[in-house]
């Protein structure tokens, strides 16, 4: 087993990074294929900055189960070369989801990622048709690539495809938004409905589901088996939560000039978090606690050779 130091894996999320920003650049359709205006609107949000978080988890998750499965080097390129797709198309749909979440009519937001948000840029209507267009092209992506003669490459192509698409819709990311938005309307049905289950069941939903997604498919498109598969969605599913928690007491912590995006409005908007349930100290517990399972499931399943406790340990200590 080998557990990158602080400063190779700062290399490695930089070089993560940089394999994802590259082939989103490939991947994204421009003029004359696509209306210049609309050209712009995405690659304004998709090329803002951000952690990456997503296409990271499905890029190290590939790796985990490549090392697992006992690949050389040259084996190991291979399967992340084959989750590439994959980890474009997640951050396609989480950018899309930041996009719509933006608008006057969800969170009505002015400030993502350090910039003014895109409807603010380019109009409510663009902004729509910019989500919609990054969320379907993520698809069309992931039913493009990768290409090759594997015989088990349509298999594996079609069971990411569906896990990712469940992810996104109304059982997964959607399903949690509406959650969201019918939990900060002031009537009287909403006002305390929310106990621990219940948020912890829409953050898995909006935050978490998506999260899985991207390692679980990760996972797939390096060939892992049911055992692995499943071992990488339970540590997915802690280290959604625990980013969801951190995201939460970033709202009450953070300072906007770190964070790139308003803070307090959680509270202001009166929407249930893990701080306004439990308490700063008890939610940082709680962040925590979640860490700590996951990393025990990568360990328990000979996962822990790669960056996966890494990141684990990056999502929990994040300020941004």
């Amino acid at each position: 087993m080998t557990t990158p130091g602080a400063d190779a894996f700062r290399r490695y999320l930089q070089a993560a990074r940089d394999q994802v920003d590259a082939a989103l650049h490939r991947a994204l359709p421009a003029p004359p294929v696509c209306p210049q205006r609309l050209s712009e609107a995405m690659r304004y949000s998709l090329f803002a900055g951000g952690k990456r978080l997503r296409p990271i988890l499905t890029l190290a998750a590939a790796d985990a189960t490549a090392r697992r499965l006992g690949f050389d080097t040259e084996g190991r390129d291979q399967a992340v070369t084959a989750a590439v797709p994959a980890a474009c198309a997640v951050e396609m749909i989480h950018t899309y989801s930041l996009i719509h979440d933006d608008l006057p009519a969800m969170d009505n937001d002015t400030l993502r990622r350090g910039r003014p948000t895109l409807h603010v840029v380019y109009g409510d209507g663009l902004a729509l048709l910019a989500g919609d267009g990054l969320l379907t092209e993520a698809f069309a992506l992931l039913a493009r690539e990768p290409r090759g003669e594997a015989p088990d490459l349509a298999a594996r192509k079609l069971r990411a495809i569906g896990v990712i698409a469940h992810a996104a819709g109304v059982a997964g990311m959607a399903g949690g938004q509406a959650i969201d938005l019918e939990a900060a309307r002031p009537a009287p049905a909403a006002a305390g409905a929310f106990d621990r289950d219940r948020l912890r069941h829409m953050h898995a939903c909006k935050t978490g589901a998506l999260i899985r997604a991207s390692a679980v498919s990760g996972a797939i498109m390096a060939g892992g088996d049911d055992g692995i598969v499943g071992a990488i969605d339970a540590y997915a599913a802690e280290i959604g939560l625990a980013f969801q928690i951190v995201d939460d007491v970033l709202d009450v912590e953070g300072v906007a000039e770190e964070l790139g995006k308003t803070t307090g409005k959680d509270r202001a908007a009166g929407k249930p978090t893990y701080p306004a349930l439990f308490g700063l100290a008890e939610s940082k517990r709680l962040a925590a606690e979640s860490v700590a399972r996951a990393a025990a499931v990568i360990r328990g399943a000979g996962l822990d050779d790669g960056h996966l406790l890494a990141i684990a340990e990056w999502v929990v200590a994040r300020t941004n």
